[in-house]
């Protein structure tokens, strides 16, 4: 059943959609850890839905426990947006996000993406055309702006006019892709103009971060934080008061309780895309998930080149 924005609890805290990083696997995971959590998948064309092209159609699989799931699009074709959020009913997803700020240049050159800042009249028929087309609640991901945040308001007003019910707007322009620091400072500005939710991202990476940056915000979206520690999502639940300590489960403190939730982590990436896919994709978080551990480096040579469970196993135990 495709949910409203309005009966979400607040402030919302979000999974950030994030290229090669929040799969299905991922995402149960954080769910598992913080269950009042919204989580999106990671980007996917729109272009690809509509193509039925069989990598795409993979990445839309998602379990039962991740709802309310929402699918994240990114493209410029309108007629694939259409077909893309028609598909995405039929499958079972409960809300569509359209990425407007995703940096990458191989994304950005396409006229994708954040591209779409420079493009308002395209991003204003893109979410126009997707209302028209489902029922499940739109949002948009979208930054400052192009280099620095003179066109914001016009632009979060007409995003807002075409049809968002929803606005994540990341605190860097384009130009700054992930340098330097999130302003949240404009992001404010515009929630006080806007009368559709309005959330913030950049730079949560503690509880405390994600308490001081919500000001007048709905709610926050917490990226890169997470890699290596998806528990931050329950830090951030407990910090704005949607959970209670007892509700999520806290990042472990010794090591013994940490290759738990890595083989957890390592068990779901194998389920969700086979025994060779799940191994390479699980290696990256291997690396990410003992940093600051005594003899870290050694171990990480070994964990990123795993190819089985049992090979995980061996590994951890030798620890």
């Amino acid at each position: 059943m495709p949910f409203t924005w309005k009966e979400i609890k607040k402030p919302y805290v979000i999974l950030a959609p994030m290229a090669g990083y929040t799969d299905s696997s991922f995402r149960q995971l954080v769910k598992e850890i913080a269950p009042p959590v919204l989580c999106i998948t990671e980007l996917i064309s729109a272009d690809g839905i509509a193509y039925e092209g069989v990598k795409t159609m993979e990445m839309l699989k998602f379990d039962e426990s991740e709802r309310p799931h929402i699918l994240q699009l990114f493209g410029k074709n309108l007629d694939h947006f259409k077909e893309a959020v028609q598909i995405a009913e039929d499958l079972g997803f409960d809300g569509i996000d359209i990425n407007m700020g995703c940096p990458a240049k191989k994304v950005v050159n396409s006229m994708h993406g954040s591209a779409l800042i420079k493009i308002p009249e395209l991003a204003f028929q893109i979410v126009e055309t997707c209302a028209k087309n489902t029922k499940l609640p739109l949002s948009v991901k979208t930054r400052l702006g192009w280099e620095d945040d003179s066109t914001l308001f016009d632009f979060a007003k007409g995003l807002e006019a075409a049809g968002a019910q929803m606005i994540t707007i990341h605190g860097r322009t384009t130009k700054q892709a992930f340098m330097g620091k999130a302003d949240w400072e404009p992001i404010y500005r515009v929630k006080k103009n806007l009368s559709i939710p309005v959330t913030g991202n950049g730079d949560i990476m503690s509880g405390k971060d994600a308490k001081d940056k919500l000001e007048n915000l709905d709610g926050v979206m917490v990226g890169r934080g997470t890699f290596g520690n998806p528990w931050l999502m329950g830090e951030v639940c407990v910090a704005l008061g949607i959970s209670k300590p007892n509700e999520v489960i806290a990042r472990p403190t010794e090591f013994e309780e940490l290759k738990k939730w890595m083989l957890r982590h390592c068990e779901l990436s194998v389920e969700v895309h086979g025994q060779k896919k799940g191994m390479l994709d699980i290696r990256k978080h291997f690396a990410t998930y003992i940093k600051g551990f005594p003899n870290a480096s050694k171990y990480r040579s070994e964990l990123v080149r795993v190819e089985s469970i049992e090979e995980v196993k061996k590994i951890l135990n030798n620890i």
